[in-house]
């Protein structure tokens, strides 16, 4: 490793390898440091929808599409008081570039399926990478090693380092040493979000949100403190996706096992994804998607309970975030989903499904009982079911006692629901869970202007700092599945573009 580079890229998520690829492709040396063992970051735990619009797949669908058409789409999927929040020129000016990023991204071998349709969006403008956004990783990683560019990992970046005008480099751990690395070109912050910052989430969303944890437990906010270290403006801070309710991963990191993050495996890998068999490629979008998306809210909205790991209901489960507030204050931080056996037939088949990604896959009840055992159970009785997960059978009988009194419209629900009119019965009884309250993704980034430079508290830009995907949000609100990730990789591949072509 050298002590000096062009380009230094703090993050190795799907942002950061973009950016370095798009940079050692522009002929500059470019150095990574992440701050996990692998990379990947929470890109590298998403199913990987690249939503875009004017592309060549879409033409070859007979859509017509426009990135203002595409903006104005974009912002029917947050509520009007977020969405007001928007900076909508940037977020204009990035949909104006996502049709380029992902015929980059097809050029690398990488294969999508679509476009899919995703409301309030009057096209399909999803993508949907194969088999999923580890894909993304793997690439880019044999495409930088290829490209002669330096990645190190287990390095995470102390500090900026200025010269008073500029910043001119970055103080890093490496090898238990710390390290002064300096950046001809400009430092690009892109080490990803804070949903598992307690503190930052505490101190711009409120303390009542501090112990909902984040999807990625990696997600520190890392980026987003070096840069207000230095004076960077940051925007829209208390804006969150979630806390929304999603069962807890599977024993192990699947998404670590799918692609390998290093050497010829994973060149090899990145090559054979677009010939992987399609029922391979089910199973694993199934699988990703009984991992990591939610449980839909119509589940309580037709009858389904919240129990605690002592069997007592705790909450109006139709209450949003307070169910989740709730949730964060139990033992384990951790509940369950009890349906009775009209609930569960009702959602085994189309078109009432526990999760979804949209148009990808749907996730009925057989579905978790087969894949995610270890999150789902079933028994014709009560006291069997309780067993299965170590609940008292005599708080758990009680809590259903009491809620049909309540549907029977005998009593006030204790816990404020309303308008259930069916009583739990029956002689199959399934449990869902654990689950837990997550943020998903934050919106609150650096201000930045269109050339990605990070911008201090007068909006002026901080000469050789440069922000991108959820570091460098801008003030845009990209809420909908596959926006996170376009940002992401578009936002990395201009950054590189920039930098690259530095004089």
């Amino acid at each position: 490793m050298l002590s000096e580079y062009d380009v230094i890229i703090v993050g190795g998520g799907g942002s950061g390898l973009a950016a370095a690829l798009r940079a050692l492709e522009k002929g500059a040396s470019v150095l990574v440091l992440e701050k996990q063992p692998q990379l990947g970051g929470t890109t590298g735990m998403a199913i990987g929808s690249f939503t875009a619009n004017g592309t060549s797949m879409q033409r070859e669908a007979g859509i017509d599409d426009s990135a203002d058409a595409h903006e104005e789409d974009a912002g029917k999927f947050a509520i009007p008081e977020i969405e007001n929040q928007s900076n909508n020129e940037l977020r204009r000016f990035f949909l104006g570039q996502t049709a380029e990023t992902l015929e980059w991204l097809r050029g690398m071998g990488l294969y999508f399926h679509g476009p899919n349709p995703e409301p309030p969006n009057r096209v399909p403008r999803m993508h949907n990478i194969v088999p999923n956004a580890k894909a993304y990783i793997a690439a880019f990683q044999s495409q930088i090693m290829k490209r002669k560019g330096t990645i190190v990992c287990n390095a995470p970046v102390l500090e900026l380092m200025s010269d008073g005008k500029h910043i001119t480099g970055v103080v890093a751990s490496i090898g238990g040493e710390r390290k002064v690395i300096s950046a001809k070109r400009g430092v690009v912050l892109a080490a990803g979000d804070y949903a598992n910052a307690p503190e930052i989430i505490s101190r711009f969303k409120g303390h009542q949100f501090k112990a909902i944890e984040g999807v990625n437990p990696k997600a520190c906010g890392d980026g987003h403190l070096l840069a207000e270290q230095v004076g960077a403006l940051l925007l829209n801070m208390e804006i969150t996706y979630g806390p929304e309710l999603r069962f807890v991963p599977p024993p192990g990191d699947p998404f670590e096992q799918l692609l390998p993050t290093s050497g010829l495996l994973a060149k090899l890998m990145g090559r054979l994804v677009p010939y992987l068999p399609q029922a391979l490629i089910n199973w694993r979008i199934k699988r990703l998607l009984l991992t990591w998306q939610h449980p839909e809210n119509s589940l309580f909205d037709d009858g389904a309970i919240l129990v605690n790991s002592e069997g007592h209901r705790f909450c109006n489960e139709k209450d949003s975030p307070q169910r989740e507030i709730a949730i964060s204050e139990q033992t384990g931080k951790a509940a369950f989903i009890l349906l009775d056996q009209r609930i569960a037939a009702h959602y085994s088949q189309w078109p009432h499904f526990i999760s979804t990604a949209p148009k990808i896959a749907y996730a009925y009840v057989n579905d978790y009982l087969k894949l995610r055992p270890d999150v789902s159970g079933e028994a014709p009785a009560l006291q069997e079911l309780a067993q299965q997960r170590n609940l008292n059978v005599e708080h758990l009988t009680a809590a259903i006692e009491q809620f049909n009194q309540y549907a029977a419209g005998e009593k006030a629900d204790p816990c404020g629901r309303t308008g259930d009119i069916h009583p739990l019965t029956g002689n199959r009884w399934v449990l869902l869970g654990p689950a837990k309250a997550y943020f998903t993704t934050t919106e609150g980034g650096v201000a930045i202007n269109q050339r990605l430079q990070a911008l201090d508290e007068n909006e002026n830009p901080i000469p050789g700092l440069y922000a991108i995907g959820c570091n460098g949000m801008g003030g845009q609100v990209l809420w909908g599945h596959g926006l996170h990730i376009a940002w992401a990789i578009t936002s990395g591949r201009l950054v590189g573009e920039f930098l690259g072509n530095s004089e």
